[in-house]
């Protein structure tokens, strides 16, 4: 190969490689909108009793408390009440804030969102794998393969541009 020839990077074509990160982006985004929707929803039963909530959901239903899966609502109604929103409010605000953050610079092809997507991807596998060894499914599986395909993505994009001048800072 000449040295004036310039190697693509992952993707066939960069139109390829733009609808790749466009495909992630919306998806970094669709992860932020969802954590802000969970939020807002939490904010919403911040002065309800969410046990009392939960009890009134089974019985409205006609669900046996005593089964499994109304069992684990009334579990996990006790839980959030427990939570202490001070201490959750910042760190969700900064997860949203980080998701959108990221989805923007990939749209516009910002090498450092790709740095951030890929290092945040990075951090959830172990956690990814942990929770699919506890519980197998298909959903986990895919959740995984999802994560790592994405995380493969945009190392392989930094992989191939190393040496090359940073032109999207």
């Amino acid at each position: 190969m000449t040295p004036d020839k310039t190697i693509p990077l992952a993707g066939a074509t960069p139109a390829g490689r733009r609808r790749a990160l466009r495909a992630i982006a919306v998806f970094e985004a669709a992860k932020g909108l969802a954590a802000l929707a969970a939020g807002i929803g939490l904010l919403e039963l911040l002065h309800h009793d969410i046990h009392r909530l939960a009890v009134a959901l089974l019985w409205r239903f006609h669900l046996d408390p005593a089964r499994h899966y109304p069992t684990l609502l009334l579990h996990y109604a006790d839980l959030l009440g427990a939570i202490d929103l001070r201490t959750l409010a910042p760190l969700a605000l900064a997860y949203i804030a980080v998701r959108f953050l990221e989805a923007w610079g990939l749209w516009k092809e910002k090498t450092w969102a790709e740095w951030l997507g890929a290092l945040s991807g990075a951090l959830y596998i172990p956690l990814e794998l942990a929770h699919l060894a506890h519980r197998p499914g298909a959903i986990n599986t895919g959740v995984l393969l999802l994560n790592v395909g994405v995380v493969a993505f945009l190392a392989f994009q930094l992989w191939a541009r190393r040496g090359k001048p940073a032109n999207k800072v």
